[in-house]
């Protein structure tokens, strides 16, 4: 049975070719090393391969814009940074790191242009999704994986990610957020400076490399560097020899280290 046929900016969503990962990883190999034209060519499949990523993403925000053809040409924007900006390197999917930069694009256009509201099944499953996470991450003692939320709900990843997405209201950069009965520590003070932009690709390898580590090793180093402990102290708490400890200690940091460089 034919599927019918949609147009969206004047291009035919059946139409529309979905890459496969080796060819991802393919094309992005050749942004880096082809010629001007080899790489023009690269960008343009990784574009067009990935367009049904912005139409699935696209659907939680069809109600709330009446020219879906702006809506979806404004995706397009969020696909194009997210792959100017993508290490195939890091070894996560494209979907990943694309999903928040699309999603981001079209909200700023909403925001911008009229009054977003979010819809109340997208508001359930966002809550549904961060009651899970704190469930799960006392649960394994680490913060899972949106892969792994959107499988125990029953949902898809993007299903997840741009429900919470949805929920992120702006706020003002004059916003305080410290105070400890002196000094105002205000939003704008903490913005990163555009001419040393903080490294997003870093921030999500790092986020990965933590969650490759052994629950032992999460265990240890959450010990250490965020509440505090001596290697001594949480030895006689874990029942091992404090050169257990160091060594488990340095071979979490070797591997941190590993997946940054």
């Amino acid at each position: 049975m034919a599927k019918n046929k949609v147009e969206i900016s004047g291009l035919n969503t059946n139409e529309i070719v979905v890459l496969s990962e080796e060819e991802t990883k393919e094309l992005f190999k050749t942004l880096k090393v082809g010629n001007n034209f080899e790489k023009k060519d690269a960008k343009d499949r990784l574009v067009n391969g990935n367009l049904k990523l912005v139409l699935s993403i696209l659907k939680k925000y069809a109600n709330r814009c009446d020219n879906l053809d702006d809506l979806f040409q404004i995706g397009v924007i969020g696909l194009i940074k997210a792959i100017d900006n993508f290490n195939i390197d890091l070894g996560l999917k494209l979907s990943t790191y694309a999903i928040p930069m699309i999603s981001g694009e079209i909200r700023r256009y909403l925001r911008d242009n009229q009054m977003l509201r979010v819809s109340r099944s997208v508001k359930d499953l966002a809550y549904k999704a961060i009651m899970l996470k704190d469930e799960l991450t006392n649960t394994l003692g680490y913060i899972p994986s949106y892969e792994l939320i959107a499988q125990k709900l029953g949902v898809s990843e993007i299903d997840v990610l741009t429900s919470i997405e949805a929920m992120s209201d702006p706020i003002s950069i004059f916003e305080p957020i410290y105070n400890d009965g002196g000094d105002t520590i205000y939003l704008y003070e903490q913005l990163e400076d555009t001419k040393n932009k903080e490294d997003l690709e870093t921030i999500m390898a790092l986020k990965k490399a933590i969650n490759d580590l052994t629950s032992r090793e999460k265990n240890i180093l959450d010990k250490r560097y965020i509440i505090g402990k001596t290697q001594m102290e949480i030895a006689e708490e874990l029942g091992i020899s404090q050169a257990q400890v160091s060594r488990l200690e340095k071979n979490a940091i070797k591997t941190l280290k590993k997946t940054l460089r």
